[in-house]
């Protein structure tokens, strides 16, 4: 005779629900908390618009590692992949054999594949131009990867090790791609915390921003008129990512993926033959890619890992790296306005940082407000695409030191 009841008791004590609520003692309130968290990143995303592209992929792939008894991603099998001498977990084969959903979508990222490809889209939707018209602008985005190191030494300060206080302070470079190609070589027990935080204060540029602009700048400074940029031609720009690809890839080699796929990406765009190919990773392939990236991404934010004092400083850490970046934007825009007598806006200093073309767009804005008749865009996406190129070169610099 068939026991209902037992029937029913199995397929309690089987569920999710009573995995979450069987006690503290089996880390079921980690996943309770952790739930709560992927809906309050699900409100960022879909009402707030906080990088919604990203933000609703990460936090709905925190909501699904975070369902107990789900088996979509295993943590226990990529700390395996990770140990050494484990040659029996240290290959995706085991991945593929023993994973979930999540850990095989999660191979793109620890492969550093989706990043890469990322760049190749993002190449292809950038304009280098602005750049290629005043080349100074290469130095403002120098200077905007200040926070970068200072946040790095101030991980290490705190006790972080050097791989994870460079995979922190990759987070000041405002360039989601390259904090997750960093992360998951050095510190990708940190990937979910690292991701959420960048993408967060790039959401959050045009609040972050100003009032560091504004400290650092005068009202004179800010209304400066900008002479309208000379006009690059075709052959400039189609052989200006090939000329970067290898002169950055000689120097350092750690960089050529990231480099590489964002000048072949931009390379499509420019030679004028390649329009499907360009268009095809503009849109069809960035799209799949980033459902792929931040659904991985999410998975990795397990409450046990998540849940821990070091995330906390991670995101104090991040914002303080944000705003030293655009600190150090602005003071090579106020030492560059000094040496030209006045012919550069400082506040195109600011948009040194990764953030295309969200930052220039704030310099632009910042501008305007102090002189309604200042257009400082097309200035600042000089430093803007400047920034791209120089969070990657910080990022294979830190992985050639600690990789």
């Amino acid at each position: 005779m068939i026991d209902i009841g037992e029937i029913l008791l199995d397929l309690w004590n089987d569920s999710g629900f009573a995995r979450i609520f069987a006690g503290f003692s089996t880390g079921g309130w980690q996943n309770l908390v952790m739930l709560v968290i992927a809906c309050v990143l699900l409100y960022l995303g879909i009402v707030k618009k906080f990088e919604p592209l990203l933000l609703v992929g990460i936090a709905f792939g925190c909501l699904l590692t975070n369902l107990p008894g789900a088996g979509l991603y295993h943590q226990e099998l990529w700390d395996a992949f990770m140990e050494e001498g484990n040659a029996a977990y240290h290959s995706y084969g085991a991945i593929m054999r023993d994973g979930g959903l999540l850990d095989i979508f999660y191979i793109g990222v620890k492969a550093s594949l989706y990043p890469c490809l990322i760049f190749m889209g993002v190449g292809a939707m950038t304009d280098f131009g602005p750049l290629l018209s005043n080349p100074k602008s290469l130095l403002l985005g120098a200077a905007a990867q200040l926070g970068v190191f200072a946040a790095f030494f101030g991980a290490v300060l705190l006790g972080f090790t050097g791989p994870e206080g460079a995979s922190i302070g990759i987070i000041g470079g405002a360039d989601g791609p390259t904090a997750i190609f960093l992360t998951t070589q050095l510190a990708p027990h940190l990937l979910g915390a690292i991701a959420v935080a960048a993408y967060s204060y790039m959401a959050l540029i045009p609040m972050i921003q100003p009032p560091v602009m504004k400290l650092l700048s005068t009202p004179e400074q800010r209304k400066i008129k900008m002479v309208q940029t000379r006009n690059v031609s075709k052959t400039e720009k189609i052989v200006f990512p090939i000329v970067v690809t290898v002169f950055v890839a000689l120097l350092l080699p750690d960089t050529a993926p990231l480099i590489g796929c964002l000048m072949l990406g931009n390379l499509l765009k420019e030679t004028g033959v390649t329009d499907r190919l360009s268009d095809t990773v503009q849109n069809a392939m960035m799209n799949i890619v980033t459902i792929l990236l931040s659904t991985a991404v999410g998975a990795t934010m397990v409450g046990s890992t998540f849940l821990t004092p070091q995330t906390l400083m991670i995101v104090v850490l991040g914002v303080v790296a944000f705003l030293l970046s655009t600190a150090g934007g602005m003071l090579g825009g106020v030492v560059m306005c000094k040496l030209t007598g006045g012919k550069v806006n400082p506040l195109i200093g600011s948009a040194g940082v990764s953030a295309v073309p969200m930052a220039a767009r704030v310099s632009n804005l910042e501008g305007q407000k102090a002189n309604p008749a200042n257009f400082l865009l097309m200035h600042a996406m000089g430093p803007n695409v400047a920034g791209v190129i120089g969070s990657a070169i910080a990022a294979g610099f830190l992985l050639s030191v600690f990789g």
